[in-house]
């Protein structure tokens, strides 16, 4: 066990450290290789939402382009959201700014929520529903895109 003492009369003012330097790596492109690498469903955006990396369970997890590559292809043309109604009706552009993998990149902040991903089946059976948890991706002091996880909370069910 060790023992420490503190000296009250003495002030306690932290001491002065060298500036670190900027970075002179580029994050963002080290989380895009990150995530295409990932065995765990996730991808990243960049600042015009254009899709720069998605891991292979991700592109599975969300249905994204079964017939090509969605790196290079805008997010919202490959991801079709619907709301958590009976109707499964089509988000709107007000719904559609404030999910994780957008609204990270454009608060700067964390950001959190459920998504309901349709695969183009009409019957609503074949929906799935991820929990998507999302950080901005900086470059200096500026937002360059986003990183988000997706955990799967419901699956979807084939289709007959």
């Amino acid at each position: 066990m060790a023992h420490v003492e503190l000296s009250i009369s003495e002030s306690l003012v932290p001491q002065v450290r060298e500036p670190i330097e900027p970075m002179r790596v580029d994050n963002f492109r080290l989380w895009a290789d990150a995530a295409a690498a990932a065995l765990e469903p996730c991808l990243v955006i960049d600042h015009e939402l254009v899709v720069v990396a998605a891991s292979r369970s991700c592109r599975e997890l969300l249905g994204l382009s079964e017939h090509g590559s969605v790196v290079g292809r805008p997010l919202l043309e490959e991801l079709r959201l619907v709301d958590f109604t009976a109707q499964r009706g089509e988000l709107d552009e007000a719904e559609i700014d404030k999910i994780p993998p957008l609204l990270a990149l454009t608060s700067g902040r964390l950001a959190r929520g459920l998504l309901r991903v349709a695969n183009g089946a009409h019957d609503g059976e074949s929906d799935g529903t991820v929990d998507a948890i999302a950080t901005p991706v900086w470059i200096g002091q500026k937002v360059a895109g986003s990183l988000t996880f997706f955990s799967p909370i419901s699956t979807r069910f084939p289709t007959s």
